[in-house]
């Protein structure tokens, strides 16, 4: 089963209209066989809502720095603040709340650079 989900998980990206197809089919087999196909779809689910978040988070993000530091991010520190993981974007929105220049964020960028 693990192996299965695996493989599905790497290999088969489903589209929206298929995701819906595939909630459809679950919900017309039998209540014990659900269980058994949801163990395999609910990597999938996991895999999309952490997508989402980080895709929110990463919006809100870049919607505040400019706010923040009072101009426009070049598209070389745009590019960084994308390449950031949703913790480390988690930790942004919060840390930029003490930045007032652009300076704050370039120093703090190169701080999460040196710890990992």
């Amino acid at each position: 089963m693990r192996l299965i989900s695996g493989f599905i998980d790497t290999y088969l990206r489903l589209s929206p209209q298929e995701q819906k197809l595939l909630q459809d089919d679950i919900a017309s087999i039998e209540l014990r066989e659900q269980g058994v196909v949801m163990q395999i779809v609910t990597s999938w689910m996991e895999e999309g809502i952490e997508q989402a978040k980080q895709q929110a988070t990463l919006s809100l993000v870049m919607r505040l720095l400019p706010r923040r530091v009072g101009t426009l991010l070049t598209p070389e520190l745009e590019e960084r603040v994308q390449q950031l993981s949703l913790t480390q974007l988690e930790d942004l929105s919060v840390a930029l709340l003490d930045f007032s220049t652009v300076e704050d964020l370039e120093a703090w960028l190169q701080q999460i650079s040196a710890t990992t």
